[in-house]
């Protein structure tokens, strides 16, 4: 189940998403650009590594160097093509709307409080870990959080693998976001035995989507669900259809 668009469109260009997508894509030409032992050296070092970290707060290591820097760092750093494109998409599709919502400056400082959150989720599941965690995926689950609370019948035009037949439908944000994050939840459950070693840090992806449906009822709203700019009225914009 591939989402490749929404049809909840916003009030306003989302500068904050442009910028976000573009700023990672940026540093993963960076990091391609980097020889494979550099390419090591980045993620070590810009990475968050639970390890590190507890090492830090044991004060056996600077508490900027093992904490502060790359818990932001690791937000804009990928492993791969598929990590990046994956992440930019999610992020493309849904972080328009809560843009809108939210205002610029609301918005980023929502998406960087769910990265945080996403990786202290990840941090007391496995805090001796020495795998780094990178990616955009715990700060754009909060925005997936968010959206799924304040449009979840927003229609979502996905992409269906049914065998070998390939099919386009169009299905409520409940199900495609909810499916997304019960799957996280159990693959981060299978995960616990081995959350010391490597792989796709699935309790980022829950702590970030919790933290974004916790968040966004704290946040003003500078554009709330039912009220469009400008008199414009689109098909979501009723409350019974985000309530």
């Amino acid at each position: 189940m591939i989402p490749l668009r929404d049809e909840n469109p916003s009030s306003t260009t989302p500068w904050i998403t442009y910028a976000l997508i573009g700023i990672n894509s940026f540093v993963f030409l960076v990091q391609l650009g980097l020889s494979g032992q550099g390419m090591k050296e980045a993620v070590m070092q810009f990475g968050f590594v639970p390890a590190r970290a507890t090492a830090a707060l044991q004060g056996e290591a600077g508490l900027m160097a093992g904490v502060g820097v790359p818990m932001v760092t690791s937000m804009f750093m990928h492993g791969s093509f598929v990590h990046l494109i994956g992440n930019m998409l999610y992020l493309y599709i849904f972080g328009d709307n809560v843009e809108d919502g939210l205002g610029h400056y609301r918005f980023i400082a929502f998406y960087v409080a769910c990265g945080l959150l996403a990786q202290v989720a990840q941090y007391l599941i496995a805090p001796s870990s020495a795998v780094p965690v990178i990616g955009a995926s715990g700060a754009i689950a909060g925005v997936l959080g968010a959206y799924l609370l304040n449009w979840p019948r927003a229609r979502i035009v996905t992409l269906l693998p049914i065998f070998f037949i390939i099919t386009f439908v169009r299905l409520p944000a409940l199900v495609v976001l909810g499916f997304w994050f019960v799957l996280q939840f159990f693959q981060g459950v299978i995960s616990v035995g081995a959350a010391s070693g490597g792989g796709v840090a699935y309790w980022a992806h829950i702590g970030g989507f919790a933290a974004g449906m916790g968040l966004i009822k704290l946040l003003p709203w500078k554009r709330p669900p039912g009220r469009p700019a400008r008199g414009r009225r689109r098909p979501y914009d009723n409350p019974r259809y985000w309530r």
